[in-house]
């Protein structure tokens, strides 16, 4: 599994007896993320049948077909399972457009060109996204102020990290 996985959504509770169970999908519109080929982090594949709101019916792809998942307590060991999809899986961005995920491994320049690292996660935990820069860890929000520049095709982003504020305890 060395191609770059994308997230696209997490198995939740169990929704009845009979194996059917909730998923979170991350994608724009909900129902396409029937339409991907799904992954757990251990490369066991997934797809699934939407049944209504976000209810679904899960199946194993195996070897021999598909393996409807039918009994409850597998769904319940599956909760909060990670579903992947490939990155070439997705479709491609309009122009001046791109995944967050594109940005990974991207060069980290300065405002005067010099490399200060490369982009090693994108982070968001609810007030919008932020770039972790290593070596040294920085975090910068992923702003225009902050990366004013964002050249996929070259390889690199520019950074203007904001000054360091200090909260009076």
């Amino acid at each position: 599994m060395n191609e770059r996985l994308i997230l696209m959504g997490v198995i939740g509770k169990p929704h009845g007896v009979r194996g059917l169970v909730r998923v979170n999908a991350y994608t724009e519109d909900p129902d396409a993320l029937a339409e991907y080929p799904l992954s757990d982090r251990t490369g066991r594949r997934f797809s699934l049948e939407w049944l209504h709101g976000n209810v679904a019916q899960l199946s194993e792809i195996t070897p021999k077909g598909n393996r409807a998942i039918t009994d409850r307590n597998e769904v319940e060991r599956l909760t909060n399972t990670e579903l992947f999809a490939p990155r070439a899986a997705l479709p491609a961005p309009d122009e001046e457009e791109f995944y967050l995920a594109d940005l990974i491994g991207l060069k980290a320049r300065n405002e005067a060109g010099v490399e200060i690292g490369s982009i090693t996660a994108v982070h968001d935990y609810g007030g919008g996204p932020s770039l972790e820069i290593s070596p040294g860890g920085l975090l910068v929000p992923f702003t225009r102020a902050a990366v004013p520049v964002v050249d996929i095709a070259a390889g690199h982003v520019t950074v203007a990290p904001p000054v360091e504020v200090v909260v009076p305890s």
